[in-house]
């Protein structure tokens, strides 16, 4: 459970981050066409977090075999969550910051900083839960 978990939050995270930023990045270029490829950072952004819970579960799998107690296995429980949960709160963040702030970037250049520097703290939830997964595991 702990790697269906991990793997499905974490992809559900990644897919509306990502479909949420491609609204804003639809909405973008019909303003300026010009500025795409500076907006797809928030769908990249996204996507990482599908990668944390591939981690996590490729690791929760190596340690399958060698669970004897209860405690263990809700320990690979636990780190599934963790990372999948966490993951899924940085999308819902990515996806909501991205599609603002690419479309507050089409009207100016001023706000990409900005814009960029909300996307990591964003994305810092996700890497937050993935550090915490791992410790678990091991």
């Amino acid at each position: 459970m702990g790697i269906a978990a991990a793997l499905v939050f974490a992809n559900l995270g990644a897919s509306y981050g990502t479909a949420k930023s491609a609204v804003g990045i639809s909405s973008l270029a019909v303003i300026d066409p010009g500025k795409i490829f500076q907006a797809l950072i928030p769908i990249i952004m996204a996507g990482i977090l599908g990668i944390y819970g591939v981690i996590v579960a490729v690791i929760a799998k190596s340690k399958i075999d060698g669970i004897k107690t209860e405690g263990e296995g809700y320990k690979l429980l636990g780190a599934g969550l963790c990372c999948g949960l966490s993951a899924l709160a940085a999308g819902l963040a990515i996806g909501v910051a991205g599609d603002a702030g690419v479309r507050a970037y089409a009207q100016t250049d001023a706000i990409f900083v900005g814009m960029i520097l909300i996307l990591i703290f964003a994305e810092a939830i996700g890497l937050y839960g993935l550090i915490v997964s791992i410790i678990m595991l091991f």
